[in-house]
């Protein structure tokens, strides 16, 4: 009698564990199209100037979203700090000056140089060596018969008509830093490359960011050279040699001094991370991902990216306040969620880079990636079904047999949204599966999804504002990652990683 009176008690227990988690309906019912709306207008707003990674506008979103986690009474995901930082490194031209036999010549009016692929230097040379195209590879060579080692190299830019390529065709000798490898393979100390459009008026002194500034390789000096300066260089044969690209061998004699300053920015960007513990799977864990980056401001105009990502943004926010308000009210999740806004996304991915490079919390304990980027709008060339009940589904059939039937069923128990998997094709030629923070998780072999709305007209463009989104599409659709995720927090068991990337 004892062991059943046992028996009994402990299934009472459990019957009311389970009924603590049993509906999520009256958290989902929280995610308002009015929350999402004034979050939204705020993250893509002209004060936050499009969130450019590592400049101002990106730390006072930061900011934003550190203090909604805060409110929330969310944990620090980073130890004892909201904030993940990883470098990003910056190039500058300083001064520049170029001067052949004594005539000097104009930054942007005659030369210009990529900071990217230069350093600080200043050369004296008394000899120019012609080497028509700059190609060297196993179907041409360019430098046959040429001495260059520790000489300053002239170069047409492109390459030869090649009747054999189709007409619009890629050139077969294509490679960003393809004349660069070829001349420093060649023992070259510098490099001028013989381009049109000169003047370059909008020739900024600025270089693109990036994130690993101890480079593997130094490539020679580059210069981009108007026809003015080619021809103080090469005289009479000038018209020859930009026509038919032949080589002279003898070197030509000229006294040239290029001098040019880089100055190398040491920035910092960050993730922002929240975390609420779970309670007897807590050291599993869910992830619930955007970037809340964007192109920031070219001149004056201001790149909103309400729906590139402000609206995954907003969604983690809201996505969030229902949990923390779960939790609140004695039903919070078995596993623990972090709720992860990355930057860096539109410079290629860095923040789910560095965090996935360097996880704060165990990958093998991960059990998904849940990625929000583009939720609000409806994709203009979706031509079939409700365009203003739909969501594109991404990655569900990846890595995890488990994941489509349970993103499946939540839908079909919860939400109804059309699921379209127009992206999960191999062959998708625009390859959406590759381009958002989610893939960081997958090349580590944690399961995903990708939520998505499509490309339309304003992907990228200062019209991207928060007037044009869909709210109340928005908030249905977070209302099924709220669900799925729900669902994946409370299960018994991780899900398989049965299938490979």
């Amino acid at each position: 009698m004892r062991k059943i009176f046992l028996l009994l008690s402990l299934f009472a227990t459990s019957l009311a564990g389970a009924q603590k988690i049993a509906d999520p309906k009256p958290f989902a019912a929280g995610i308002t199209e009015e929350d999402l709306k004034k979050h939204l207008y705020t993250v893509a707003s002209k004060d936050f100037e499009g969130r450019e990674t590592a400049t101002e506008g990106q730390r006072k979103a930061a900011a934003y979203i550190e203090n909604h986690f805060r409110s929330l009474g969310l944990l620090p995901g980073n130890k004892d700090s909201y904030q993940l930082f990883f470098p990003v490194f910056q190039d500058s031209t300083g001064e520049m000056a170029l001067t052949i036999n004594g005539q000097s010549f104009r930054p942007s009016e005659d030369f210009v140089a990529n900071p990217g692929y230069n350093y600080s230097a200043t050369l004296f040379g008394g000899e120019i060596v012609f080497a028509g195209y700059g190609i060297s590879d196993s179907t041409r060579d360019d430098y046959k018969g040429l001495d260059v080692k520790g000489k300053i190299v002239l170069i047409l830019n492109g390459e030869p008509a090649d009747p054999s390529r189709p007409q619009g065709g890629a050139p077969a000798h294509f490679s960003p830093f393809g004349k660069q490898e070829a001349a420093q393979k060649n023992g070259a100390i510098a490099l001028m490359v013989i381009q049109s459009g000169f003047p370059r008026k909008n020739y900024g002194p600025k270089g693109n960011m990036y994130l690993n500034g101890f480079k593997n390789r130094i490539f020679p000096n580059t210069f981009y050279i108007s026809d003015r300066v080619a021809g103080a260089i090469l005289g009479e044969d000038f018209d020859k040699a930009t026509k038919d690209g032949a080589a002279n061998p003898a070197p030509y004699k000229a006294d040239i001094m290029i001098r040019y300053e880089k100055i190398t920015l040491q920035l910092h960007s960050s993730d922002v991370l929240g975390f609420l513990e779970g309670s007897d799977l807590k050291d599993q864990l869910v992830v619930i991902s955007a970037h809340y980056d964007h192109l920031g401001k070219r001149d004056s105009v201001i790149y909103y990216g309400a729906d590139d990502d402000g609206s995954g943004t907003v969604s983690v926010l809201e996505l969030a306040t229902a949990f923390a308000k779960a939790k609140a009210a004695g039903s919070g999740p078995r596993r623990s969620i972090l709720f992860l806004a990355n930057s860096g996304e539109e410079k290629g991915l860095w923040g789910s880079e560095y965090y996935s490079d360097h996880p704060v919390f165990d990958l093998a304990k991960t059990t998904v990636d849940l990625n929000i980027d583009m939720v609000g709008r409806i994709d203009p060339n979706r031509k079939h079904g409700d365009s203003a009940n739909y969501v594109y589904i991404v990655g569900d059939d990846k890595l995890s047999s488990d994941l489509h039937p349970i993103s499946v069923e939540q839908n079909k128990k919860y939400t109804k949204l059309e699921l379209d998997y127009k992206f999960n094709d191999p062959k998708d030629p625009e390859r959406i599966y590759y381009r958002s923070d989610h893939y960081n998780f997958a090349r580590k072999g944690v399961p995903i999804i990708f939520y998505f709305d499509g490309i339309h007209h304003d992907y990228h463009k200062p019209t991207d504002t928060p007037d044009k989104i869909n709210y109340d599409l928005l908030a249905k659709r977070d209302r099924l990652i709220f669900y799925t995720a729900w669902e994946m927090a409370n299960r018994d068991e991780m899900l398989k990683r049965d299938r490979k990337l």
